[in-house]
């Protein structure tokens, strides 16, 4: 997440170089070297992770109705191996690789959104349910359900109906949907910020039992200047 002028950035048909850290893409495996500085405390993250996506999903989607931001989920269902050399881990399980991109910042267009990913089935069967729901600033809302399967193919489904977690400690809402019924529970927060909160939940989608990934962005908090004055100190900013 390192800030870094424009000379930083190069980029060809299937690489991407940002400062030190590069993605590489073979047409079956991404991988992504990465040296850089943690923050508040400076301390250095270098490793690699390889990322194998048997068969990427090809569709992407519209988040606003002027078409400014995008959405695709490039790979929902994937496999993961991680390599760390500082600090030293390594673990290898399920992934997930998804792309947003868009024409104006963020908050200019959204007030909020909330976002999960649920690994659904096993083996050769296993696919994954998405879920994405977007607050607009117009007034307006959004929520995709999709149903990944192992092919790729990506599938719509009704949204299921809400659900409310607790909130985090910098209190703010993290609101998912469940199978009818269903009272998600946290298991685990994995990043609280004030807003931002991404987290490990228990839930049930399509009816399975699972443990899903979960994030929700608060885009008001975002731009309030009191957490702007505090990005300098979660976010290092290089001058190469």
């Amino acid at each position: 997440m390192t800030e870094r002028r424009g000379e930083a950035l190069g980029r060809g048909e299937d690489w991407l170089r940002i400062g030190p850290s590069t993605l590489r893409w073979d047409g079956a495996t991404l991988v992504v070297e990465f040296a850089e500085v943690a923050a508040p405390l400076p301390r250095p993250v270098r490793g690699r992770v390889r990322l194998h996506a048997a068969a990427p999903g090809r569709r992407g989607f519209l988040l606003d109705a002027a078409g400014r931001h995008r959405w695709r989920p490039i790979a929902a269902a994937a496999r993961i191996e991680v390599e760390l050399d500082q600090p030293r881990l390594r673990w290898s399980g399920p992934g997930y690789f998804d792309s947003n991109d868009g024409d104006a910042p963020l908050e200019e267009d959204f007030r909020r959104w909330d976002w999960c990913r649920a690994p659904l089935g096993q083996g050769e069967a296993a696919g994954s349910a998405v879920l994405y729901n977007v607050a607009r600033r117009d007034g307006t809302a959004q929520s995709l359900a999709l149903r990944v399967h192992p092919s790729g193919a990506i599938e719509d489904m009704p949204p299921p109906p809400p659900a409310t977690l607790p909130r985090s400690r910098w209190r703010l809402d993290r609101p998912t949907r469940a199978d009818p019924g269903e009272a998600p529970r946290v298991l685990r927060t994995l990043q609280d910020a004030p807003f931002y909160a991404r987290s490990m939940i228990a839930t049930r989608l399509c009816g399975e039992a699972t443990v899903a990934v979960h994030e929700s962005l608060d885009l008001d908090r975002f731009r309030a200047p009191w957490v702007q004055a505090m990005l300098p100190f979660r976010i290092p900013r290089s001058l190469r």
